[in-house]
């Protein structure tokens, strides 16, 4: 199943984060945009050309990430955005980080 397909599941303490092998898979189904930093986040930055743009994907993530269950991190400036996504639970990746970015990357 792809992971546009799947939805987020609650994760629980003690879950331990992904492995470099399991986040090198994963990768692979995301927009290559997506930067893994330490196997700890991944990170994307969108860009845009005005505020009013900006704020309408904003709000769309928003609205995605609320029906997920599963907030990412967003820094919002005028034409720019950038996701940090990292599962604070596990204190690293987990497969809901690659969900949210597959249907992020279909907005």
């Amino acid at each position: 199943m792809e992971l546009v397909e799947k939805k987020c599941k609650p994760c629980e303490a003690g879950t331990p984060p992904l492995t470099e092998k399991e986040i090198t898979e994963l990768k692979k189904q995301v927009h290559p945009g997506w930067q893994v930093s330490e196997n700890m986040k991944i990170t994307n930055s969108y860009s845009f050309v005005n505020y009013s743009h900006t704020m309408d994907f904003v709000n769309k993530v928003a609205d995605l990430a609320e029906s997920e269950g599963h907030h990412p991190d967003m820094h919002v400036y005028y034409g720019k955005v950038v996701i940090d996504l990292w599962t604070h639970s596990v204190k690293g990746l987990s497969e809901n980080d690659f969900i949210l970015a597959a249907k992020i990357d279909r907005i």
